[in-house]
């Protein structure tokens, strides 16, 4: 009638605006769709910004360089979503290709990413990167994608036992079985810089301050030492423990802190402020007071979405314990001091099995991951068992987490991948599939496992005691 607006208005009467707008409600798939219906809905549908938001309601983080005219949104969320898709699938030669790796003479000790976890996938194509340390004294880097070697060091005097990458330096850390620190450079393996400690036992954590790296070194002669980045020179050298060996955390996602671990059960742990570690000229209180657990404290991991907040395993009355704290510094008049507050605790079942192998490791800022033999259980901080996994045979060496998913290592010569589901701002994990890593007459199984947005690499120990890398690597 006359009071309408003369007829119905046709879909392509509306002008690209709200086309955009109305664009803005649907899904991917959707909008792919929408985009064949003539040119000027390809248009709307091709817009940045539909795509950019797309993307960061994904994805809490894209690596990604805008290049004009490029599509570069568009491309990165397409590329990464099907990687995905790709990933919770996971069929053999569809979804990924399988690699043996193989240069090592030795067991491989350690292993760590030297490509930045997250992917230009606007690109269309990837590059993971990959270093080993090993007992044949060399470290390695590897093109995970070929299968091949990128360089080697010269073989050492001593066992390589510890391997840490820097991926926004593009450097790789080692350490060896006497104690020597080393710095190579991640494209060519040019060695850098080096220090001695002269400890066979040196456990080795690395972080960043304000873009600049560091290195902080645990020694059995009580010392801490803390060096500059790239030549190794001492900063500072602090003894936390008269008359007590240490073990140290990885830092704190923050940066902040570190935890020292006393291998003395009559201590209790305390907390390294990183800033008075690499300032010391500033004199200020580097350590907090003991932490308030039951000494004998021996696993931690910190809860990655927050700024400071870490779980400890430790031993009270033979039972194994969590205790999760915050730990913030805070200033008051001309001093910082380091606040800790418990957060939650709870006791472990007795049937848990401690073994030499990493086995707890946390997701978000509420949940642990614990594996129990063959066993993996997911946890609330005040220790409601949330998930119960049994898919392995035999026990489990090593836990990876990350916001889409966890794998899990096993001597059972498998690798079990789980993706993260979130539900009304919960999460819970499904168990998908497992990657095998070939014939127990040669192996002994997996011994670790390390992933990025792209692939998973794991550690197979030789029966001969040489050890390969079975790389997975999920086809764009």
């Amino acid at each position: 009638g006359r009071g309408s607006l003369g007829g119905k208005m046709g879909a392509e009467s509306l002008t690209l605006d709200c086309l955009i707008h109305i664009f803005s409600y649907l899904e991917a798939p959707d909008l792919l769709r929408a985009a064949q219906v003539n040119k000027t809905w390809l248009e709307a549908t091709d817009t940045t910004s539909l795509w950019r938001n797309m993307c960061l309601n994904q994805w809490a983080f894209c690596n990604i360089s805008v290049t004009p005219g490029m599509q570069t949104w568009k491309k990165y969320y397409l590329h990464r979503s099907n990687i995905e898709h790709k990933m919770i699938s996971g069929q053999p030669s569809v979804d990924y290709t399988c690699k043996a790796i193989r240069g090592h003479q030795g067991e491989i000790q350690d292993m760590a990413y030297l490509s930045p976890n997250e992917h230009t996938f606007a690109m269309g194509k990837v590059k993971s990167i990959v270093c080993t340390a090993s007992g044949d004294g060399t470290v390695k880097a590897w093109d995970v994608q070929e299968g091949t070697q990128i360089w080697s060091s010269p073989k050492q005097e001593m066992k390589l036992v510890q391997v840490i990458t820097i991926p926004q330096h593009n450097l790789v850390v080692t350490r060896d079985l006497h104690g020597t620190i080393k710095l190579w450079h991640g494209d060519t393996g040019k060695e850098l810089g080096a220090f001695s400690t002269e400890s066979t036992f040196c456990p080795t954590v690395a972080y960043t301050i304000n873009n600049k790296p560091f290195l902080s070194v645990a020694t059995s002669s009580e010392k801490i030492y803390t060096l500059a980045v790239p030549d190794l020179s001492q900063i500072s050298c602090i003894n936390p423990f008269p008359n007590c060996s240490v073990d140290l955390s990885p830092c704190s996602p923050d940066g902040q802190s570190i935890v020292v671990l006393p291998l003395d059960s009559n201590e209790a742990p305390k907390v390294l402020y990183t800033h008075y570690a690499t300032n010391p000229e500033d004199d200020q209180l580097m350590f907090s007071s003991p932490l308030p657990v039951n000494k004998c404290a021996f696993v931690t991991c910190w809860l990655p979405a927050e700024p400071a907040r870490i779980a400890l395993m430790h031993r009270i009355d033979q039972c194994d314990n969590i205790t999760t704290f915050d730990i913030t510094i805070q200033k008051s008049k001309n001093k910082m001091n380091i606040m800790v507050q418990q957060v939650g605790i709870f006791r472990l079942p007795k049937k848990h099995i401690f073994t030499e192998y990493r086995t707890i490791a946390g997701f978000g800022k509420q949940m642990l991951l614990i594996a129990f033999d063959r066993e993996l259980k997911l946890y609330s901080l005040n220790g409601t068992e949330l998930n119960t996994f049994q898919d392995h045979m035999k026990m489990i060496t090593s836990i990876w987490v990350d916001p889409f998913r966890v794998v899990t290592s096993s001597l059972d010569l498998s690798l079990r991948v789980y993706t993260w589901k979130n539900d009304n701002k919960t999460s819970s994990l499904i168990s998908r599939y497992h990657l095998v890593g070939g014939s127990h007459r040669w192996s002994r199984g997996f011994t670790n496992v390390a992933c990025d947005d792209a692939s998973i690499v794991g550690v197979v120990a030789g029966m001969d005691q040489i050890d390969i890398l079975r790389a997975y690597s999920f086809d764009l």
